[in-house]
């Protein structure tokens, strides 16, 4: 029997999972700080007691994303789109396309057979992010979890910019002043980070099908 973990440590959040044999999912672990905090380590405890096992029993340690070269207690380290693709084909055979909103920057990646073959990111600030998401959130004083639920009540569409969240920010402000509902800036919210989701995917040759929805 052997355990291994993998910690994704990221710019906005850690997460760590073990698994048992390789293919056994014994634990999870989620810790809403990322690289330079505390994170790492949390998230490094977290699962371990989520598994109930102790660091002694961890035959080998991987860690990916934004802080992975940080990680002392890693054996080996493994960017984050590779880590994307090989997780995605774990967990779901048929997967071609992983689409991954992170704190900073957004990625489109295609896989075959559990192995990346393209990728595109974003290069315009953090248009898109889960950065924008906090940001947008901020300025309609709700929580990014609740965005989903104001959405599926709007009736219209307003339009905010897909290419800087500077930009989309003082737009939000502006449809605010003039009394639009915040259902509808928040589904004109959700458009733009689906077009700039979209943009990606032509690029990386995805053109055939659909991409993302809601």
């Amino acid at each position: 029997m052997t355990y291994t973990m993998g910690i994704d440590i990221g710019s906005s959040a850690c997460k760590a999972v073990i698994l048992k044999d390789a293919d056994e999912i014994v634990g999870t672990f989620k810790v809403a700080v990322g690289t330079g905090t505390s994170g790492p380590d949390r998230a490094f405890q977290g699962v371990l007691e989520a598994a109930h096992l102790s660091e002694e029993q961890i035959d080998y340690v991987l860690a990916t994303g934004y802080g992975r070269n940080t990680f002392a207690r890693a054996d080996a380290q493994m960017s984050e789109l590779s880590c994307h693709a090989k997780g995605a084909y774990f967990l779901f055979p048929d997967v071609r396309t992983v689409i991954d909103i992170g704190g900073q920057d957004v990625k489109v990646i295609q896989i075959d057979h559990g192995a990346m073959v393209n990728f595109q990111m974003n290069d315009k600030c953090a248009a898109g992010t889960g950065r924008f998401l906090d940001v947008m959130a901020g300025i309609l004083e709700v929580d990014v979890s609740d965005l989903a639920g104001l959405a599926a009540k709007s009736t219209k569409r307003i339009a905010i910019s897909s290419t800087c969240t500077v930009f989309a920010e003082s737009e939000v402000i502006s449809q605010l002043a003039t009394g639009e509902k915040k259902e509808d800036i928040v589904n004109g919210i959700h458009y733009a980070i689906t077009a700039r989701v979209v943009g990606l995917a032509r690029r990386v040759g995805i053109r055939d099908r659909g991409v993302m929805t809601g």
